[in-house]
This record gives structure tokens, sequence and C-alpha cells, in this order.
């Protein structure tokens, strides 16, 4: 489980980097190089989805959880914004969705 688990965030890591570049080209006038890493992310993020042994559909699931999470992560140490108690608490009950997702993987 906590091996899926960080996979499941390094895979977060790599689309949320893949999308904030374009971002950061887009909206803060940054160079369009940005897009060339941007890229190479978005492919190793579908590339990381692959590893699982789950159906997709079990896998993308899951993986939403852990992405709410890195997401919530994200806005707060690489954006500076400060989390609530709600976004906390919503992002413990995403988490929570992918744990019992991934317990019932194999059983189905």
């Amino acid at each position: 489980m906590v091996k899926t688990a960080l996979l499941f965030f390094i895979t977060a890591i790599a689309e949320i980097v893949g999308c904030f570049l374009p971002w950061l080209w887009l909206k803060k006038g940054m160079t369009a190089w940005l897009l060339v890493p941007a890229a190479t992310s978005l492919a190793l993020f579908v590339w990381l989805l692959t590893l699982h042994p789950a159906a997709s559909g079990r896998v993308y699931a899951a993986y939403g959880g852990v992405y709410v999470m890195t997401a919530l992560i994200w806005l707060r140490v690489v954006d500076g914004v400060k989390l609530s108690a709600w976004d906390w608490v919503g992002a413990l009950v995403a988490f929570s969705g992918m744990l019992i997702i991934v317990t019932g993987w194999g059983r189905a």
C-alpha cells in the first residue's frame, strides 16, 4: 500500500509539473520553452499510470485521492497559499478513498 501511494504521489507531481509549466508560460509570460519539459513531464505521468496492475478505471479512481492531497501540498509549498482545516479534511477523505479502493484490488 505504501509503495502504491508513493507511486501515485510521484505520478501526481509529474502531472502537476506538466500543467504548471504551461501555466507559467501563459499566465506569467515566461518562455515557451517551458512546454518542452511540460510535455516530458506529462508523458512521464501517463507512463507512471501504466505501472499499476489494476484495471485502468480503478487506477484512475484511486490516483484521484492522492492527486487531491498532492495538489493541496503543492498549493501550500509552491504557491504559498495557507490551507484551511477544510482543505486538510477534504484531502484526508480523498486519500482514505484511495486506500479503500487499493485495498480491494485483486478482490473484485
